[in-house]
């Protein structure tokens, strides 16, 4: 009987579980603050509180480039809610298409 190596390249969050996200300051929160229902009335100060969160992470930055190199499109990534990501993505779209032309 012949065998074979298969070598797999796992992604990066499952080859390096402790990685950045050991650092953030969301690690000792509710998961639930960061992912709200909805964006307006109690939704919105939940992204507020969320958002509070973020801005005393060190790996803030980190964070909100992984979500948008991994198209996490729901939550509060990196300091940004949903609907700023998304904003971010069509502005970055918008410049490119501009630059190509």
């Amino acid at each position: 009987m012949s065998r074979s190596i298969v070598r797999t390249r796992y992604a990066p969050s499952a080859a390096q579980p402790s990685d950045w996200r050991e650092r953030g300051a969301c690690r000792e929160e509710d998961p639930e603050l960061f992912f709200p229902i909805g964006n307006t009335g109690p939704a919105l100060l939940q992204i507020e509180e969320a958002k509070a969160v973020c801005r005393r992470c060190p790996v803030m930055e980190t964070c909100l480039q992984w979500a948008l190199e991994n198209g996490e499109n729901f939550g509060v990534w990196g300091g940004l809610s949903e609907d700023e990501r998304r904003a971010m993505k069509r502005r970055a779209a918008r410049k490119r298409a501009r630059n190509a032309a």
